[in-house]
């Protein structure tokens, strides 16, 4: 099936520049250490995609914990090992939980991830996303129309990206300065940004990702779970991305549309290797990018 959905061309990178076999290599370590260690991830998400996400985590080797009530988000955060907090579907209780959460992790200086789905197109979400980022999530995950969205300008069509990867490379800079985080810019070649300016293109993947129910959503999951092996976010980001993007690589070689797609995605997840990752991953490290 890999004909009729092809990856997307391994020619986004820069300027030609070679794979990196170390960022490849840390990847695959930190996908082991991840399966080691089955780090407890809650999950403030949109209902949407709950169920995907919770799917997603526990075939990579995560736990997860849809614990989004004013009264328990913080006290579940300050117990959980990552946490993410999307704007999906923000319900007025599921806005109280996610402040609780942040601010718990704030004050103990421990990693959280922003998704900030739809923001730039609607209101409500856009003010959340916005005030959340001055708690400095470790990592802000989301397409490129929602990263502009987040950075002051216009979003996409709800949660479609009307915009390239790279014209979202302004925003990523602005939003990293503002927060200190490492922003990811999903995509046909996702996009990383450290907090110090250095990027990372992950060129993998499938249009199929595009074609379910939390195809994104359940990235910026994983993203929080990688957090509990990775100090580094951008480290953690580009990990995430590349056992994820890779995982789908290999679901769609095997599905025949959509549907059986999101079920092989979780067998191929389940199934990825470290050594796998190493071997295959062909990340490239845009020098003097900044």
């Amino acid at each position: 099936m890999r004909d009729a959905v092809p990856p997307p061309a391994r020619t986004a990178g820069a300027e030609g520049a070679p794979p990196d076999h170390a960022l490849a290599e840390d990847a695959a370590t930190a996908l082991e250490e991840l399966r080691t260690a089955a780090p407890l991830v809650q999950c403030i998400t949109n209902t949407v995609v709950a169920n995907v996400t919770a799917n997603v985590l526990l075939a990579v080797g995560a736990s997860p914990a849809m614990t989004d009530i004013q009264g328990e988000g913080g006290v579940f955060a300050e117990l959980a090992d990552g946490l993410l907090v999307n704007t999906g579907t923000p319900t007025a209780e599921q806005r109280g939980a996610a402040y609780e959460a942040v601010g718990a992790r704030q004050r103990a200086g421990r990693a959280w991830v922003l998704d900030p789905v739809a923001v730039g197109a609607l209101p409500v979400r856009t003010a959340l996303a916005r005030d959340l980022l001055r708690h400095r999530p470790a990592i802000v995950r989301g397409n490129a129309s929602e990263i502009i969205g987040l950075a002051g300008g216009a979003g996409g069509r709800g949660t479609d990206a009307t915009h390239g990867v790279d014209a979202a490379r302004d925003a990523a800079a602005v939003l990293a300065a503002q927060a200190g985080s490492a922003v990811a810019v999903s995509g046909p070649v996702d996009l990383v940004r450290a907090p110090d300016g250095g990027v990372v293109r992950v060129p993998h993947g499938t249009p199929l990702l595009t074609r379910i129910t939390g195809g994104g959503c359940a990235l910026g999951a994983l993203m929080a779970a990688f957090t509990a092996v990775r100090a580094d976010p951008a480290a953690a980001a580009t990990a995430a991305t590349t056992v994820y993007t890779l995982a789908a690589e290999d679901a769609a070689a095997d599905c025949a549309g959509p549907g059986s797609f999101a079920v092989a995605l979780l067998d191929r997840l389940h199934a990825i290797t470290p050594e796998q990752l190493a071997a295959r991953a062909e990340l490239v490290r845009e020098e003097g990018a900044r």
